[in-house]
């Protein structure tokens, strides 16, 4: 019988993910040691020492800038995110943001929320104010969808349904996007044509190197005056700064985003909310049960699905006995692995080889049990990250 496996959770994490973990195999709580993997939401685990004993981390959300995935693709070991399981949610938030921008629903909130118990007349103080709260229709408006993804597709649709015209931008677009995306979705072909077409733009692209402030003042001369833009993406892929000055300028009429800061929260023109993209029940607990089922089919199989520094690579079990091996992706790796097991009497029933990058990622089923120091003659090959020998639950 294989050993119980140890999970670490360091952020609430819905019920119903952590029962896809079931006891007696798995042991899971906040207070694990040595665990054989973390289970997480926002903890920032830059800023501790991941334990040797960790084989693997899932992060029940989209990002995982709070994780330090450099460090962990080094020891061979994937990183898990949820793509996509909090889409819809993100996707109503953005329909909100363009409703409260386009009606001016904050600043006819904050009206009401002036108005005394000792009014007498509330009647006719509504009736004398209310057209400095008037707004605009979203059918007939082009929407601007940058990052095509499964949020972008989702908002893009939604946006038809609502009688609005969309353009979308998105030069890395998959092909499982590319066949979501709605028929009527005009193209783009970079990010100042669409910022040129569109009355509202929304943003829904990855925070790395080449977008950090992919919106900024530049970018912000094609918008058309009395643009809204709505980011509930990453901080970081608008340079702040820029926009509020656009928003001075009167070429940003409005700017939406999730992420507060003291200068957004200052400036009339902006509407700020607490980070809520993936705050309701059902996008947790689709996160939860998605990373609590790629990671339990990790430990227990090898399989890997959504991990962001390792290759998709997974292969039904064809023996009892499985060997898994991440490596860094230079020349012959997979002749000295099957050279290890040919001296160790190991004979391959089949092998599933992937590459993603520097990293590169091998399944081996084999037929008969792997000994330890088989195991330690793979690991002792040059460029070998980690490996780990599955046999079948008893």
């Amino acid at each position: 019988m294989r050993d119980p496996i140890r999970v670490l959770v360091l952020n609430q994490i819905s019920e119903s993910g952590l029962a896809r973990l079931p006891a007696p195999a798995y042991v899971v709580g906040a207070d694990i040691e040595s665990p054989d993997a973390i289970l997480l939401r926002s903890a920032d685990l830059h800023s501790t020492t991941i334990p040797r004993s960790v084989r693997a981390i899932a992060r029940a959300g989209a990002g995982t800038n709070n994780i330090p995935v450099a460090q962990m693709s080094a020891r061979g070991a994937p990183v898990f995110n949820a793509p996509g399981a909090n889409a819809n949610a993100v996707k109503e938030l953005v329909l909100a943001g363009m409703l409260l921008a386009a009606r001016n629903l904050p600043e006819a909130l904050r009206f009401v929320d002036t108005i005394g118990a000792d009014c007498v007349d509330i009647e006719t103080l509504v009736e004398q104010r209310k057209k400095a709260f008037s707004g605009f229709e979203l059918a007939g408006q082009t929407l601007a969808v940058i990052g095509l993804g499964r949020i972008g597709c989702l908002v893009a649709d939604a946006a038809i349904r609502l009688g609005m015209d969309v353009i979308g931008y998105d030069p890395e677009i998959t092909v499982d996007a590319a066949w979501s995306l709605p028929s009527q979705v005009r193209k783009a072909h970079s990010v100042g044509e669409a910022l040129r077409a569109a009355r509202f733009v929304t943003l829904h692209v990855p925070l790395f190197a080449a977008t950090r402030g992919l919106i900024g003042t530049d970018s912000l001369r094609n918008v058309q005056p009395g643009t809204v833009l709505l980011n509930f993406s990453r901080e970081g892929v608008v340079d702040e700064p820029a926009v509020l000055a656009a928003l001075d300028e009167g070429r940003l009429l409005r700017y939406v985003c999730d992420f507060p800061s003291a200068a957004v929260d200052a400036h009339a023109r902006a509407i700020a909310l607490p980070h809520l993209g993936a705050s309701t029940r059902e996008a947790e607990e689709n996160c939860a049960r998605m990373v609590a089922d790629q990671l339990r089919d990790y430990l227990e199989n090898g399989n890997v699905r959504n991990a962001v520094n390792f290759p998709d690579t997974w292969a039904p079990r064809e023996s009892a006995f499985r060997v898994v091996i991440a490596n860094a992706n230079v020349p012959n790796m997979l002749g000295q692995i099957s050279t290890a097991m040919a001296q160790a009497d190991l004979n391959i029933n089949n092998m599933l080889n992937k590459s993603r990058g520097d990293m590169a990622y091998t399944i081996v089923d084999v037929d008969s049990p792997v000994s330890r120091d088989a195991i330690a003659s793979i690991e002792g090959i040059a460029g070998v990250l980690s490996v780990h020998y599955l046999p079948a639950a008893d």
